[in-house]
């Protein structure tokens, strides 16, 4: 028996960063780009490397090309880390596994460091695959909470839960992380929306100006953690933008979720150290009238645009800066 699994990339549509400081946000899959764990019983247990997991290079300037592009950390790190927290899990909770051995692999097409969560897609995705093989079941908010576990505890990235709970969930997700909720129940409070209340999305993105999510939230951490108050305000504000375009979305005003999206950006812009490329690409979005923000850590930014031809506006204005712009697929097709 082979078991393949996937998981998709995301969209932060609005209220990051604040998932990972018990704040509110909206997110949305995206169907273009997935990871895809493939797993079959072998005789032992064994991890096969991906391309990006190789050490050999024809020169040191392929290294630093393939540094550029991949990280210094391919996915069987990745894969190592969520089939030890399986077990652990599993043993925790009394769940006992049989003795059959695996074989497990990965592939992913989901841009790199571009915040659009490809290392989660991995773990995700071999979870599903894990579970398949071992059958259980794990309900969906304590999978996201295990999920953010691999890489929080076993591989010390910092992350919140937001790329965890739309990869498990799919679909248009609101989500609440208060603090006094995640202290009572173990997880937050995650509402599906109808996919058919946005207004027309797009994604954009560009892999030269990517920089992992470990570098990027470092200085904001320390200073969320000291309780610096400009930086406490900004993930109360980008909170609020998630409640008040989820209520924008069920009443069907979608012409009013734009600026939000915007504002959240610029709050952004206030708090972090965003760099040149990153400003560029965000200020020509918005130069042809689309709103524009992150997707998640820079790289990749998402916005609304009002018809075909403000979307050709976008590609046109935005390809020659090497950034690729799509429709986000959501649903299945």
């Amino acid at each position: 028996m082979i078991i393949r699994t996937k998981a998709y990339a995301r969209a932060g549509l609005v209220g990051n960063p604040s998932d990972g400081y018990f704040g509110k946000t909206i997110s949305f899959i995206v169907r273009n780009f997935c990871a895809e764990v493939v797993l079959y019983e072998t005789p032992e247990l064994e991890i096969l490397p991906n391309d990006r997991d190789h050490s050999r290079f024809e020169s040191i300037h392929d290294l630093a090309e393939d540094v550029k592009q991949f990280g210094y950390y391919g996915g069987i790190r990745l894969l190592k880390a969520a089939v030890k927290r399986f077990h652990d899990h599993c043993a925790e909770n009394g769940i006992q596994l049989h003795e059959q051995n695996f074989t497990i692999r990965y592939q992913s097409n989901i841009p790199g460091q571009v915040g659009m969560a490809g290392s989660s897609a991995i773990i995700t995705a071999g979870m599903r695959a894990l579970m398949n093989f071992y059958q259980i079941t794990i309900p969906k908010p304590a999978l996201a909470n295990l999920v953010l576990s691999v890489e929080n505890n076993e591989l010390g990235i910092p992350a919140g839960l937001q790329d965890r709970v739309i990869q498990v969930y799919e679909g248009l997700v609101y989500m609440d992380f208060d603090k006094a909720l995640m202290a009572k129940q173990g997880h937050g409070r995650y509402e599906e929306i109808d996919v058919r209340l946005l207004p027309p999305v797009y994604v954009a993105y560009r892999t030269d100006l990517s920089e992992g999510t470990e570098v990027f939230h470092n200085d904001i951490r320390s200073r969320f953690n000291r309780g610096d108050k400009d930086v406490v305000a900004a993930m109360h504000f980008w909170a609020e933008l998630a409640e008040r375009v989820k209520v924008h979305l069920l009443r069907g005003e979608k012409e009013k979720i734009p600026p939000l999206l915007d504002a959240n950006f610029d709050k952004r812009r206030e708090i972090y150290k965003v760099s040149e490329g990153n400003n560029r690409m965000v200020d020509a979005a918005r130069s042809v009238g689309a709103s524009a923000k992150f997707t998640g850590s820079g790289g990749a930014i998402i916005g609304t645009y009002d018809d075909e031809t403000m979307f050709q506006k976008l590609v046109a204005k935005l390809e020659p800066l090497g950034v690729k712009v799509i429709k986000p697929q959501i649903l299945p097709e």
